[in-house]
């Protein structure tokens, strides 16, 4: 790969998350703060990018890899959900708002794989060329955030319009991009392929179906970090809350580097539990943490984003890498994302809004008994790490085949 691609796919998945990252991440907060938003309702709009997370597979499978160069495809995606996305800045009733920012997902959920896709066409060596670009994509994330927060523009409109505006500009970057033209014109794609469901003979095995079963369950919990906790730190007074947040997509990288040591260590099983108790930690420490002489367990409840994602979700990638016959691997990641990314996170956008809801103690200014709410999340995913510690015994030869490629697992 010649440095002009490799820094032409450096600077797309640096802008690909910088647009993510600069609307999700204190969306919540404008929502609640600014337009009065239910907390059901905020779940609701987050929600948006597991429906369309349901959705992409068809797109990229049946259609976007038959039909359309990709660059072509990721730029006229990107150019209309530019669009798309400044027109969600300025709605301000839940339906309409809900309508446009779901058409929005539609658009920039499948330029996620569509953006792997391009990159991994490029290389002789995905495993170890594209770790070095992914990071970009974090990075981009991190600017955004410490962008938002320094300028104070967490409870308005200001994020969404600036995430547009780089989606405009990336829109018209990928048509710069390498010419990839499909990759699958002569193949006949099925429903059948691109939600995986020949991987469902591997639920036969045991510990894969707990695996499954888990994996789906723990996001249930993981949605409330995503969803509220933007809303939770600034609620309390936390200041400049979205720059803090990067503290965690920085652990995240830090942690990616370590992952072999671990790996070599512990082994799969316990790299789970080590994940789900993570994310069980760090919903006690945000409920018993505060601004005053507890600050130090909201840091650390952030810091502990690299552990709580790279422990859990990338390990799983591998272990799914691992366990899956070679003609069953594609199908067995594809169902693992449908059923965590997809139905997961929906459940637990509409679970995590009527948790916050009923925990309201007023509506203007809001505020909420997060000391109670973030309870919830704990309990359910330690309830998830117990069935794992019981129930999930991978066998012992499955020794991890090597961790130089997770990072290309990772998407957020």
């Amino acid at each position: 790969m010649s440095t002009s691609v490799r820094v032409k796919l450096s600077a797309l998945m640096f802008l690909q998350y910088f647009v993510w990252g600069a609307w999700s991440v204190t969306m919540g907060t404008w929502l609640g703060a600014t337009l009065h938003f239910s907390g059901q309702e905020i779940g609701l709009a987050f929600g948006t990018t597991a429906v369309a997370a349901m959705v992409s597979p068809f797109f990229v499978g049946m259609i976007a890899d038959r039909f359309f160069a990709t660059e072509k495809l990721l730029a006229a995606l990107h150019l209309v959900g530019a669009a798309i996305l400044f027109w969600a800045s300025t709605q301000t009733a839940f339906g309409s708002f809900y309508a446009v920012l779901l058409l929005y997902a539609l658009c920039y959920m499948p330029t996620l794989a569509l953006s792997n896709a391009i990159s991994f066409r490029q290389m002789q060596d995905p495993s170890r060329e594209f770790p070095p670009i992914r990071v970009l994509g974090t990075i981009g994330w991190i600017v955004a955030g410490l962008f938002i927060g320094t300028l104070g523009l967490e409870a308005t409109a200001v994020p969404m319009q600036l995430a547009a505006a780089g989606s405009l500009v990336l829109g018209l970057f990928c048509l710069a991009l390498p010419h990839t033209p499909p990759a699958k014109v002569a193949t006949r794609v099925t429903a059948r392929d691109v939600l995986g469901l020949d991987a469902l003979r591997l639920l036969r095995d045991r510990s894969f179906a707990i695996f499954v079963i888990g994996s789906f369950l723990i996001c249930i919990p993981l949605q409330f970090y995503y969803t509220f906790t933007n809303p939770f730190l600034n609620e309390i007074g936390v200041t400049n809350a979205a720059g803090k947040m990067t503290l965690g997509q920085m652990s995240e990288i830090g942690f990616m580097l370590v992952m072999p040591l671990f790996f070599r260590r512990l082994g799969v099983k316990y790299m789970l539990l080590v994940g789900m108790a993570a994310w069980t930690t760090r919903y006690l420490l945000f409920a018993a943490g505060n601004t005053g002489s507890l600050v130090w367990m909201l840091y650390a409840g952030i810091l502990l984003h690299g552990v709580c994602y790279d422990f859990f979700f990338v390990t799983g990638q591998i272990y799914v890498d691992q366990r899956a016959p070679g003609d069953l691997r594609a199908a067995a990641q594809g169902l693992i994302a449908f059923v965590t990314l997809g139905v997961g996170m929906f459940i637990g956008s509409l679970v995590s809004g009527r948790v916050v809801d009923a925990f309201l103690l007023s509506a203007e200014p809001p505020s909420h008994a997060w000391d109670q709410i973030w309870v919830v999340p704990a309990a359910g995913a330690a309830g998830v790490l117990v069935l794992f510690a019981l129930f999930f015994k991978p066998r012992s030869a499955e020794a991890p085949l090597g961790v130089s490629g997770a990072a290309a697992l990772s998407e957020r």
